[in-house]
Order: C-alpha cells, then sequence, then structure tokens
C-alpha cells in the first residue's frame, strides 16, 4: 500500500489545476492513487473518479467529495504547517481527508465507497447527478466539504437560476421608445421584489437574491440572476412572477435545486458529533446559505446523511485558500470513527 500521508496527497492535488470541466488530469491522478492504496478503483463515463473497499456484509457508505474548483489560479505550494492552493479547502482538502478515511478503514464491515465528482461548482452539479441517476442509494452519505474539523452542516439553501434576455428595434438614444438596457434595469428591480419582503443571504430560513451578470446596450441585453432559496420555497411561483415581470423579454430557468436540512438525531450527524468528541473536539453544526452536492443528491436519496471536511469555508474561492496540516489528519480521525460508529448503526442497514 502507498505510504503517502494525506498531506502529501493534498499537495499533489492542489497542484493540478481542475477548474469545472478540466477534471481528467486530477481524476486519473487519484485513480492511480486510490489504487495505490489498497483500493479498488474505477472510473466513470462523465469524469468520476471512485474508490470502494470494506467486506461487503454491511452497510454502503458513500463518502462523496468534489474535483473541481473556480477558475481562478493561485499559487500551489507546501509550508511546514499548511497546504496552500486552489481547492485546498473547497473541496480536494475534504477529498483528501476522505481518502484518507477509507484507506484506514479497507476492513469496515459493508461496502465503503469514496467519490470525487466533476461539475459541482457550475449550477448542473453534472458528477453527482450522474451519480445520483446511475447508482443504487447506499446506506449512508457523507458529502466532503468544508465545515471545520470539529463542525458537522446539516443543511443548505436551494438555488434558482435564471436568465433575462429582452430585445428592442434599434433606435436614436433620444428616441423615447424603451431602451434594451432601461428595460433590463426594470426588470432587475421586479426580480429583487420577486425574492420577498426582507430578502437576505445571512439568514437560513429568508430567500437570497443576486444579480450575477449584466450586459447590454440599446437593442440586447441580458442578466444572469441566482436565488438562494429557502427549505418549502415555491419556486414555480417565483417563475410565474418573473414572467408577468418580463414584458416583451425572455425568462429562462437555467437551474433549480431544493434546499435541504436534516437534524441532530440524524444516524450520520450523531456518528460524526461523536468522531468530533472523541478527538477532544467540542462538537458544532451548521446550517448554510450555499449550495452544494448535498442538494442534488437529498432530491431523491432519503437517507441518512450530513456534510463534513476539514478546512475553513471562509476562504473558499479567496486568494488565501489553504488548510492546516493537522485540520487535515484531525479530520481524517472523526471520519474514521464515524464510519466504524455507522457500521454498527441498524438504522443505516
Amino acid at each position: 500500500m502507498d505510504t503517502w500521508s494525506e498531506v502529501d496527497l493534498l499537495d499533489q492535488m492542489v497542484r493540478i489545476p481542475s477548474p469545472s470541466g478540466a477534471e481528467e488530469e486530477l481524476s486519473g491522478f487519484l485513480a492511480d492513487a486510490l489504487r495505490g492504496r489498497g483500493l479498488e478503483s474505477w472510473r466513470d463515463e462523465v469524469g468520476n473518479v471512485f474508490g470502494s473497499t470494506g467486506t461487503g456484509d454491511g452497510p454502503t457508505v458513500l463518502l462523496l467529495g468534489h474535483l473541481d474548483t473556480v477558475d481562478d489560479p493561485i499559487p500551489a505550494g507546501r509550508t511546514d504547517t499548511q497546504v496552500v492552493g486552489r481547492g485546498a479547502v473547497d473541496a480536494k482538502g475534504p477529498l483528501a481527508a476522505m481518502i484518507g478515511a477509507a484507506t484506514r478503514c479497507q476492513d469496515f464491515p459493508g461496502r465503503l465507497v469514496v467519490a470525487g465528482v466533476v461539475e459541482e461548482e457550475t449550477p448542473a452539479s453534472r458528477g453527482a447527478m450522474h451519480v445520483r441517476d446511475t447508482w443504487p442509494r447506499p446506506d449512508a452519505l457523507v458529502i466532503g466539504e468544508p465545515s471545520g474539523w470539529d463542525t458537522v452542516v446539516l443543511g443548505y439553501k436551494g438555488k434558482i437560476d435564471v436568465r433575462y434576455d429582452v430585445y428592442c428595434p434599434p433606435t436614436h438614444p433620444s428616441n423615447p421608445a424603451p431602451k434594451a438596457t432601461e428595460l433590463a434595469a426594470a426588470f432587475w428591480q421586479s426580480a429583487y421584489a420577486a425574492a420577498g419582503a426582507e430578502p437576505s443571504h445571512a439568514r437560513f430560513d429568508c430567500t437570497g437574491v443576486t444579480l450575477n451578470e449584466m450586459c447590454g446596450d440599446l437593442s440586447r441585453a441580458s442578466l444572469s440572476i441566482s436565488y438562494r432559496t429557502p427549505v418549502g420555497f415555491d419556486a414555480e411561483a417565483l417563475l410565474e412572477r418573473l414572467r408577468a415581470a418580463a414584458g416583451d423579454g425572455r425568462v429562462e430557468l437555467l437551474n433549480a435545486v431544493e434546499a435541504v436540512r436534516t437534524d441532530r438525531r440524524d444516524p450520520v450527524v450523531r456518528a460524526l458529533t461523536g468522531a468530533i468528541r472523541d478527538a477532544d473536539g467540542t462538537p458544532k453544526h451548521k446550517i448554510k446559505t450555499a449550495t452544494s452536492d448535498m442538494n442534488t443528491l437529498a432530491e431523491v436519496w432519503r437517507i441518512p446523511m450530513a456534510t463534513y471536511g476539514p478546512g475553513d469555508s471562509r476562504l473558499d474561492h479567496s486568494d488565501e485558500e489553504a488548510i492546516p496540516h493537522e485540520d487535515l489528519c484531525r479530520g481524517v480521525r472523526v471520519l474514521c470513527a464515524a464510519l466504524r460508529q455507522l457500521a454498527t448503526t441498524e438504522v443505516v442497514r
């Protein structure tokens, strides 16, 4: 078995650029690394990479992280205390911790699968969607995202992405007829109001709205808008309001995923919480106002699940993205202890 530490592994991972849609080199590297660590390894037709181990006599537990990063490179490197580079936190660090746990749990009394999926950073979540559509449902799921080594994430807001396009016949700026840019500006005001009385990205129970992109001139204009939505949000009602406000413009739904929320009684949450306590941590629980592959999988898989991974999520996508060696190693220990607990939890069988 390969004796790389998780720090060594992550150091190699962050040196391989893997923006969304360009994960092939990293996927191939990890397929070899997983085999070198004694796991059965393969890749699927969309580029996801998998490693499998265990005795096959108990529950199936899936550890799923993502390979891709935002397309904003920063220098990769390693110091005496941390691994630095794009994806160190979001989310190669959590995936490296999952690989470390799978390596150490090859006697798992069931089937243990670690997965690195593609295109999580895109609206389509292509990798997780393919797993959801082609894999049998596992008994339990851990999503690898940066929560902090002593924290479990219980849920994420949903997300709705829309595009607005409008065309007007070319005309002189002094013509009193409405211009495309003016119509787009007016539509944005309506789209913001459609989010509700008090839009907020800071609160889990409120809808947040963001104008991601705008471009245009007097004859053509377009907007890209995203909504972060709470549990139970009525997406169809929102789209009806937007289409009514669009006038001669066109509203296109690009992507929609529902919010997800579990609770502290969930077997995966309890296993991770106990493992953090066993590692001398004080367990914390969070709900996040972003989205993850947990949303995608929870829409179909009604199974015990939670999100966990070392790393400070405040550094996601930032120029300071880095993860301490100590936190990475603690994350591996927590995952190993949680897997031992899940192996004996009847509710996940």
